[in-house]
C-alpha cells in the first residue's frame, strides 16, 4: 500500500521532470535567439553594419542585450539542470550490483566503491529499479554506479545522475581486478584524485567526460592518485595510477588498479528508473554510413 508521504514524493519528483522537460524544450528557440545577439554584438564590436536580416528586431535584441550580465548573456542548457552545482559540494555515490551478484563481481563492486571518494557499497537484495532510485534519492546520493555481469564476468556499467539524470550506459570489457594484476597492486590510497579525459573533443565526448569526471571530488593539487580515461576509437580505457618522485625529475608510475576498458551504447535524459526517458544517444553499430562517425 503507497502512504501519503511516498505519494507526495512521487508527484514532487514528477513535477520536477516536468519543469526540466519544459526548459529543454525551451533550447531551440533561445540557441537562435542567442545567435541573433551574438551577430548583434559581434557587428556593434566590430563598427560593422548589422546583418540585413536582423535589422527589423534591432531594437528588441539590443533591448535585451543592456538587460544582461555575466550570468544571462551565455545560453544555458539542460546539463546546467543537471551538474548546475557540481563543484560546490562533494559529490556522493553510491554503488551497487544487479542482482543475485557472483562473488567476482562483487568483489569488482567493492574496488569501484574505492575508486570513488565519499561512495558507498549497497546491497541490492530484492530491491526493484524504481526503489533503489528512490531510497537514493532520500539518501541524497549525488550517482548511482551499477554493475553488471554475464557468467561472473563484468560486462556492464550505468552511471545514474540523481535527481534529474542523465544515465549513461557502457559495456566492459577486459577487466582486471587489483590482486589479478601483474606483480600485484600497490597500495590504495583514499586522497581525492586528479582525472584525467584525454581525447573526449566531441559535443557528446564532452558530455561523457562531464558525467565521469563529476563522480570525483575536487583535487587537492599536491594529490599523488591519478585516474583517467582515454578515448580511442569510442572505446575508453580505464586506468588507477598512484605516482611518486624520487629526486627532483625522476617520477615512478604504479598501477592500482582495477582496469577495464568502456564503450557507450546509450545515454538517457532521465533517471534509471525512468523507462520513458528521452534517448540522448544510443549506440547503432549496423547502421550503414557513407563514412565512420567518431563519436567521442
Amino acid at each position: 500500500m503507497v502512504t501519503s508521504s511516498e505519494a507526495a514524493s512521487s508527484r514532487r519528483q514528477t513535477r520536477l521532470r516536468r519543469e526540466y522537460l519544459f526548459r529543454k524544450s525551451l533550447q531551440g528557440r533561445e540557441k537562435a535567439s542567442y545567435e541573433q545577439k551574438r551577430l548583434v554584438r559581434a557587428a556593434l564590436a566590430a563598427g560593422k553594419k548589422l546583418p540585413f536580416e536582423l535589422r527589423a528586431t534591432y531594437d528588441k535584441l539590443q533591448g535585451e542585450i543592456s538587460q544582461e550580465d555575466s550570468k544571462t548573456e551565455v545560453q544555458k542548457t539542460h546539463v546546467d539542470d543537471e551538474y548546475g552545482d557540481a563543484g560546490l559540494e562533494d559529490p556522493r555515490v553510491c554503488v551497487t550490483t544487479s542482482r543475485d551478484p557472483s562473488s567476482r563481481l562483487k568483489q569488482f563492486a567493492k574496488e569501484v566503491k574505492l575508486l570513488f571518494p565519499n561512495s558507498t557499497r549497497m546491497n541490492r537484495g530484492n530491491n526493484r529499479v524504481d526503489e533503489l532510485i528512490g531510497s537514493c534519492k532520500e539518501s541524497e546520493f549525488t550517482d548511482v554506479v551499477v554493475v553488471q555481469e554475464t557468467r561472473g564476468e563484468p560486462d556492464g556499467l550505468v552511471v545514474c545522475h540523481l535527481p534529474l539524470g542523465p544515465t549513461a550506459f557502457f559495456t566492459l570489457s577486459g577487466s582486471v581486478l587489483r590482486h589479478d594484476l601483474e606483480g600485484g597492486a600497490s597500495p590504495m590510497s583514499e586522497a581525492f584524485p586528479h582525472v584525467i579525459l584525454n581525447n573526449f573533443n566531441t559535443e557528446l565526448g564532452k558530455r561523457i567526460g562531464n558525467v565521469l569526471k563529476c563522480l570525483f571530488p575536487v583535487p587537492k593539487h599536491d594529490t599523488r592518485r591519478i585516474v583517467s580515461f582515454s578515448n580511442d576509437n569510442d572505446f575508453i580505457s580505464f586506468r588507477h595510477h598512484m605516482f611518486s618522485k624520487s629526486g627532483k625529475d625522476n617520477v615512478a608510475l604504479h598501477e592500482v588498479g582495477p582496469r577495464f576498458e568502456m564503450k557507450l551504447y546509450q545515454l538517457r535524459l532521465g533517471t534509471l528508473d525512468q523507462k520513458d526517458a528521452e534517448n540522448e544517444y544510443v549506440l547503432r553499430p549496423y547502421q550503414n554510413t557513407a563514412a565512420k562517425r567518431q563519436l567521442l
